[in-house]
């Protein structure tokens, strides 16, 4: 795990070096620069693999320079099949080799997650990785700057200003949608996309898509879940395999069950840390957490946060993000991860990716449900119905879709719909309007081969829920703390095994995660298989009214006149009541972002 920076073109070399500053948490232990006419290129390292000097990046071969950011899991399998004479013992001169044999087409053959600078001579590469875990953001300005976070990027704009296309995705889907970020003239690279940089010319390039893997080549549930087995618990080997300290986060769920079941029957007992809150009982998970780790003969540590803790750090976690992004989870996550560094420890294993595969959110089984109402003989006069009696519920809005003809599923992190928003925004926005933050994805589903209503709910939640939301707060605070995150259910090969089943096995019995329960039938306590899911839930929104912070809202609105007053009331209102509650949270973050970048 690192932190990546470059600039091709012009450069201030002191305001060169202050940036890549702002990525020294990413990579606390080595420093590395190389500095031309109009060349910066540089690489903060957090040592993981093969800590010797020699491993130190930028890596050169000849005119080729890399700066990379990840984890290339199968780099000793590949390293057998290239003939290039290797000097380290880590990963990353193996990109190297793998580039000069194959070309660009080298991203194909890795297993992990990594962010990719490779410099060929005058021509620029970056890659993300397939599912997202490793950000990468860029600015095509006078030069072209590169790097592993926004913070420094933001020294090379002429003027900060606020990006439409930002606001409204994020507004809808809790982060904002790629190539978007919140500063207009910073993108960001999507999932399994790459750049080439030549001549002052950019190009972006797709490598990588999901829905490449066939449906249904496996019919059969038997075949389903021996098959997810052999290929999960490989993904767990792979990252289990480590040199540095690793831990692992403990819920009550099946997912952190199911990582330290397998970390446990691969000999290792590794540390494991689990969060409560201390006054409200009904948030906390260390009872389930300390039966889960009973049972699996674990130690496991208890971090207990309240609401002082919760608020002090809070604008750290903000500051931390660059951008709003709305996931009040990141607050008491980044405490988690603070006790976890002071214990020691550099390498994480989190349960991300779980639900969308296995279909783990009960609202997925909901949308299945009302699909079907789309194909009511009668339904003109509910089309009306609901046209003509307005509602804020999600569920209004779900079948007013469905009586409208358009699409129902558009991920799992919605919130704003566009009625929602042209009713408190000072502004028109048209209903459907958001759609087009996801007509790439819905255009890549409509010609693939996958056609089951599941699949495509889980694939653009592994791009944007996933992708945009979960995994850029992972990063952005495990990275805090110079932290490595590992995700073993976003393997590559997982996803792809999970795609080519007959998406029908994931949901027919109405069981959520029920291929992965029958994985783990004989493994783990069944008490914890019937657990009902918590998720990482918190009382972010006591927090905030208790504090009073809530109030900022209506403070940066005053002075931006974004918002209508009355409406934005009958939210705060609400969220008061147990209501609309991540709707505020989104609000809050992004008044806090407005008032520190704008006002």
């Amino acid at each position: 795990m690192c932190g990546v920076l470059g600039i091709l073109g012009e450069y201030s070399e002191v305001m060169a070096k202050s940036a890549l500053a702002k990525l020294s948490h990413r990579g606390p232990d080595y420093c590395g620069i190389v500095q031309k006419d109009r060349l910066f290129f540089a690489h903060q390292r957090l040592s993981i693999e093969d800590s010797h000097y020699r491993s130190h990046q930028p890596l050169k071969h000849k005119n080729i320079l890399l700066s990379f950011n990840g984890e290339i899991y199968n780099f000793k399998e590949l390293k057998k099949e290239l003939e290039y004479e290797f000097v380290t013992q880590g990963d990353s001169e193996v990109i190297i080799a793998a580039y000069l044999k194959w070309g660009v087409a080298f991203v194909t053959h890795l297993r992990g997650m990594f962010a990719i600078a490779l410099l060929d001579g005058e021509t620029l590469y970056l890659f993300r990785d397939r599912l997202g875990k490793k950000p990468l953001y860029y600015l095509h300005g006078d030069s072209f700057v590169f790097a592993s976070e926004i913070k420094a990027l933001v020294p090379f704009l002429k003027k900060v200003q606020m990006d439409e296309d930002a606001l409204l995705s994020y507004l809808s889907f809790l982060a904002p949608t790629p190539p978007y970020t919140f500063f207009q003239g910073i993108k960001t690279l999507a999932a399994g996309e790459y750049a080439i940089y030549k001549d002052s010319t950019l190009s972006i390039q797709r490598y990588y898509d999901i829905l490449s893997v066939k449906p249904n080549i496996i019919t059969d549930k038997y075949e389903a879940v021996q098959e997810i087995e052999k290929v999960l618990e490989e993904s767990m080997a792979l990252r289990l395999s480590c040199d540095a300290s690793t831990a692992s986060l403990l819920s009550g769920g099946i997912d952190s069950a199911t990582i330290n079941y397998y970390a446990k029957k691969q000999g290792l007992n590794i540390p494991t840390y689990t969060l409560g809150y201390k006054e409200f009982s009904k948030y906390d998970e260390r009872e389930n957490a300390k039966a889960t780790a009973d049972f699996l003969g674990i130690g496991n540590t208890e971090v207990e946060i309240d609401e002082a803790m919760f608020i002090e750090a809070s604008d750290k976690v903000l500051d931390t993000m660059d951008q709003p992004l709305n996931d009040p989870a990141a607050v008491p996550l980044y405490l988690l991860f603070e006790k976890i560094k002071e214990d020691g420890h550099r390498v994480v294993l989190s349960g991300e990716g779980s639900d969308e595969l296995f279909l783990g959110y009960r609202q997925y089984f909901e949308y299945l449900d009302i699909e079907g109402a789309g194909n009511l003989a009668h339904k003109n006069w509910l089309k009306k119905y609901f046209r003509a009696n307005f509602s804020n519920n999600r569920e209004w809005e779900w079948y007013k879709r469905v009586f409208d003809d358009t699409l129902l599923f558009r991920t799992s992190g919605e919130s704003f719909s566009d009625l929602q928003k042209n009713a408190l925004m000072r502004r028109n926005v048209k209903d459907n309007s958001s759609l087009k933050y996801l007509d790439a994805y819905r255009e890549r589903f409509i010609n693939s081969a996958h056609t089951d209503a599941s699949s495509w709910y889980s694939y653009i939640d592994l791009n944007l829920f996933q992708g945009e939301h979960f995994l850029s707060k992972l990063d952005r605070v495990s990275m805090a703390h110079s932290i490595e995150s590992r995700t073993p259910f976003l393997d590559h090969k997982l996803v792809e095994t999970v795609f080519s089943i007959d998406p029908k096995l994931r949901y027919e019995d109405g069981i959520t995660k029920s291929l992965l329960k029958n994985v783990m039938r004989g493994k783990l306590d069944e008490k914890i298989l019937k657990r009902k899911k918590k998720g990482f839930a918190n009382p972010y929104m006591e927090y905030l009214i208790n504090s009073q912070r809530i109030t900022l809202i209506k403070e940066v609105n005053k002075e931006t006149g974004l918002f209508r007053e009355k409406i934005l009331d009958e939210y705060i209102a609400g969220a008061k009541r147990g209501a609309f509650k991540q709707h505020i949270w989104g609000l809050y973050v992004l008044s806090y972002w407005i008032k520190k970048n704008l006002l």
